[in-house]
């Protein structure tokens, strides 16, 4: 049969259907075919008949999907697909439904011949979906795009239709909502009202998902991916609210985060390599080598990746409304109670877990729900001291930023980092920018006669002098670490200052790099540890950072003061509060911040002889610091990067004028090296010692052996090299912005 269609399609003209084609579609052989396919009778027959649909719809160039009497049989052996897993008939039914999809993509109206009512049997259903018809539910004829199309089930009467004239008919659906319009020769002309429907053909996609073969399975997503990314809205409408396409499509994912075991090791799921939804490999043997849980872990990842792909390939209406679906059921009935656990091995394996899932999601709409469902909606109101962050995951999440296991503030410091190079506005609106819209962290004065003098004398006007700090009472005894060099780390200015621009950025980046002293550094003394190793690192991640900003509509120029409400109390915001109070404790990361304001407070357990400049106490109130510190000053120079004016003047702008009880990254590090001062005096052969934790670290030092204060050492260490960042971060923004 096919053979001869073909060969009588060759010899007529284009479109000009042949007597042949007229008697399988008169007399109705697909519907006969698919009769004997239901039985399988004679045994093997649904697999022949499933190869002549697909060959029938493959080669016929002829347009005759949409006949009465070819897409009816179509449409029933599609639902007759993937109702039995891992049946024999699997190969032919994925290929019979890529045919199916690959119609559909020439044709993007064709998907709405394989709608139907998914609550057929319900009336209360029934009559629920009679508000997308007109008002009163008067029946409103849609010539324009097919919005129902199955008639499978619905073998209804036969009514004439006056607006096509005697030649045209009507078939009405079983449920009395629709009425499906076709010419004398059985093409379809139109539907005269929506009902609520599910498509039989996402369903039976969404089955053969499942299966064992995994050619079957992509095979199967490749074929949804295409559904879903059609470009009619009223199949993307129907798709997204009249299917269980989200339901399942979370279902799913639900399911295999389920399947994940409790045992999971936090690094396994941060190292693991980056996980592709149709590139999965699979090797037994080594995934079990490996770590237990590698297989479902991947899984679960490469479905997420799916979901993500999916939404990222959608019709804008499909795409919100699958992230919507995965953030209600999943990220907040699934992913928060686990993330809002008290157990600390849970914490950090959700909180791993969580960092995954933000570091692989790409889509804009589950980037956009990813981000509700972690901060909340776009705030219209800085935050307040006493104001808790809201939602509660907000709040739980930057409070474990200085929680008393080291492990869970890195894994949560981690996720942030990570947040913060998604590219999503809300997320920096959401944690630092609501906070500095005002700009009243700036002490404001008009600027005076007086000021215009101090300017002229290379200095800045209303600038605050060290010395006057009680912070230095300490140290102001004119001992030889308070040089000139240190107080006032940058150059004179000239009168020339200004005037090009080059001036400053030459102060702020000497700012950072002198506000160490010589006597507490070290990476000279090793090679290649130059301030010159962070400039390329920091072009590259400002140009990524300023292409991801692009759209969002960013100041190029700092509000003016005179239209910034001033008498507004400034609060840095909860996550700067939280990372300026762990800066502040660089040299003593690891101990409760609850001790910290009275040292002679620390009392350590019964049996404990070590001080609390050291680290090799095994008690549970001292801990390793060095990673902490690592992970603090990387979040804060991701957030350095950024090129609005008011977070750069935040982080960036030594001089900026504080106001009154407001402090800046800059007055931060200012008092740190305040106190590192007055207590590298009493560690003797201190530029020994920090020579020698500098080599172990970059592993120039195989020695093992104990070092007394090596919580302070490490911490000297690593402030030196968080100044030479923010130097070469200050740098490259100015030379960006310079060559604009």
């Amino acid at each position: 049969m096919l053979e001869i269609l073909v060969e009588e399609e060759e010899e007529r003209e284009s479109g000009e259907m042949g007597p042949c084609m007229e008697y399988l579609l008169q007399h109705k052989i697909l519907e006969t075919m698919y009769t004997l396919s239901t039985a399988d009778c004679p045994p093997g027959m649904k697999q022949q008949v499933l190869m002549f649909f697909t060959k029938l719809l493959g080669r016929i160039q002829q347009p005759i999907l949409p006949h009465i009497n070819v897409y009816r049989p179509v449409q029933k052996l599609v639902r007759l697909c993937g109702l039995v897993q891992a049946a024999p008939t699997e190969n032919e039914e994925m290929q019979f439904l890529c045919t199916v999809c690959a119609k559909v993509k020439q044709d993007p109206y064709l998907v709405n011949f394989f709608l139907e009512n998914k609550d057929s049997h319900k009336d209360s259903a029934l009559n629920n979906s009679l508000s997308p018809c007109a008002p009163g539910g008067e029946m409103k004829r849609n010539t324009e795009v097919p919005s129902a199309g199955t008639m499978a089930d619905a073998p209804g009467e036969r009514e004439p239709d006056q607006s096509h004239g005697s030649t045209a008919s009507s078939v009405r659906c079983a449920n009395d909502l629709a009425y499906h319009e076709y010419s004398s020769n059985g093409l379809y002309l139109g539907v005269r009202a929506t009902c609520r429907r599910e498509c039989n053909l996402v369903h039976s996609l969404l089955t053969l998902i499942s299966s064992p073969d995994g050619r079957i399975a992509v095979k199967a997503c490749e074929g949804l991916m295409l559904l879903v990314s059609l470009p009619d809205a009223t199949a993307a409408q129907n798709l997204a609210g009249n299917t269980a396409l989200c339901e399942m499509l979370t279902q799913r994912l639900t399911t295999l985060h389920h399947a994940l075991p409790t045992s999971l090791d936090p690094l396994d799921i941060e190292s693991l390599q980056p996980v592709n939804w149709g590139l999965d490999g699979y090797n037994q043997k080594e995934d079990t080598a490996a770590f237990p849980g590698k297989r479902t872990l991947i899984s679960f990842l490469s479905w997420l990746d799916y979901c993500d792909q999916l939404i990222k390939e959608a019709h804008e209406v499909t795409a919100s409304a699958l992230a919507v679906a995965i953030r209600r059921w999943f990220f907040v009935q699934v992913l928060e109670p686990q993330l809002l656990q008290m157990s600390e091995e849970g914490i950090l394996v959700s909180t791993a877990l969580l960092a995954r899932i933000v570091r692989q999601v790409e889509s804009q709409s589950l980037l956009g729900q990813l981000v509700v469902f972690l901060l909340g909606k776009r705030r219209l109101h800085p935050e307040e001291p006493g104001e808790p962050p809201q939602p509660i995951l907000r709040q739980r999440l930057i409070e474990r930023c200085d929680h008393i296991s080291d492990e869970v503030s890195i894994m949560t410091l981690k996720t942030f980092e990570t947040l913060l190079q998604k590219p999503h506005p809300d997320i920096l609106w959401n944690l630092v920018l609501q906070n500095l819209q005002e700009r009243n962290y700036m002490e404001y004065k008009p600027p005076t006669q007086e000021d215009a003098e101090i300017a002229e004398n290379g200095q800045i006007a209303g600038a605050v002098d060290l010395e006057e700090d009680p912070l230095f009472g300490d140290v102001l005894s004119g001992n030889q670490f308070l040089s000139s060099d240190w107080l006032y780390p940058s150059p004179q200015l000239s009168p020339e200052h200004g005037k090009d621009g080059k001036t400053e950025v030459h102060k702020v980046v000497n700012s950072f790099l002198c506000i160490v002293p010589d006597e507490a550094k070290s990476s000279y003394q090793v090679e290649g540890t130059g301030y010159d190793t962070y400039l390329r690192d920091a072009h590259k991640q400002f140009r990524d950072c300023c292409t991801a900003c692009t759209t969002w509509d960013w100041p190029a120029k700092p509000t003016p003061m005179e239209k910034c409400n001033l008498e507004a109390p400034f609060f840095e915001g909860h996550l700067f509060k939280v990372l300026f109070d762990r800066m502040s404790r660089i040299l003593d990361q690891g101990i409760s911040a609850a001790l910290l304001g009275d040292r002679s407070a620390v009392s350590m357990p019964r049996g404990c002889h070590h001080n609390t400049n050291s680290n090799n106490c095994t008690c549970p109130i001292i801990r390793t610091p060095y990673n902490v510190n690592l992970q603090i000053t990387s979040v804060l120079s991701k957030l350095a990067l950024f090129p609005h004016p008011h977070l750069h003047e935040f982080v960036l702008d030594p001089y900026v004028n504080m106001a009154s009880g407001c402090r800046s990254l800059f007055s931060v590090i200012v008092r740190v090296v305040g106190d590192l001062m007055v207590r590298i005096q009493r560690i003797p052969e201190f530029n020994s010692r920090l020579l020698m934790v500098r080599r172990r670290l970059v592993g120039l030092d195989p020695d093992t052996s104990l070092i007394d204060h090596l919580t302070l050492l490490e911490g000297v260490i690593v402030l030196e090299e968080f100044c030479k960042e923010l130097a070469a971060v200050a740098f490259v923004k100015h030379h960006a912005e310079s060559t604009l």
